[in-house]
């Protein structure tokens, strides 16, 4: 799953191995050597987060750069709980990889929504730049199963839930009841 670029096919195969996993159909065995990094599709252009350009509040443009955005997030977000289950896996009870599996296959329904919605306004995941500070995390902590936990989901994300309500109202706010629903 990792090693698949095309944003469609990771969100197919994470949901279809998420299924395999909880219907028993895959092993508890983490043998497999974990990637550095995940494969990437050739866009989005990954740019540092500094060098991200202003997504302009309120225009058209601005909202569909802060879909992309969180778009680049849940595509990153697939990589990461997969990752977690595959790289710490083996250290903790089946319940941990339930837990990871599952919230792969969330993040590729999410992902699928944003997409749709993107493709809905006339863009697509790839179309802007994006940045892989989450991915850069994560592999800052890839030796250590509690730095990942309390970098990635606890600190990464959480930011995510704190900016997601006034997303929500501003997409309301401009009659974009779509993409607030997503959110």
């Amino acid at each position: 799953m990792l090693e698949t670029a095309e944003p469609r096919a990771k969100v197919m195969i994470a949901r279809r191995v998420a299924r395999e996993w909880r219907l028993g159909r895959l092993t508890h065995a983490f043998d497999a050597t974990m990637p550095d990094r995940p494969t990437r599709p050739s866009a989005p252009e990954l740019l540092p987060p500094n060098r991200m350009p202003k997504r302009g509040k309120g225009s058209q443009h601005g909202r569909t750069a802060l879909i992309h955005a969180l778009a680049h997030i849940e595509f990153s977000a697939i990589d990461l709980a997969f990752d977690m289950a595959g790289r710490f896996g083996g250290q903790f009870p089946r319940k941990f990889v339930d837990d990871w599996m599952r919230v792969g296959a969330d993040e590729a329904l999410h992902f699928a929504l944003l997409d749709r919605r993107l493709k809905q306004l006339g863009s697509f995941y790839g179309a802007l730049p994006a940045h892989d500070g989450l991915w850069d995390a994560a592999a800052e902590t890839a030796h250590d199963p509690l730095a990942r936990l309390a970098v990635v989901p606890m600190v990464l994300e959480a930011r995510g839930l704190d900016v997601t309500p006034a997303a929500i109202e501003r997409f309301e706010a401009v009659g974009d009841s779509a993409t607030a629903r997503i959110l």
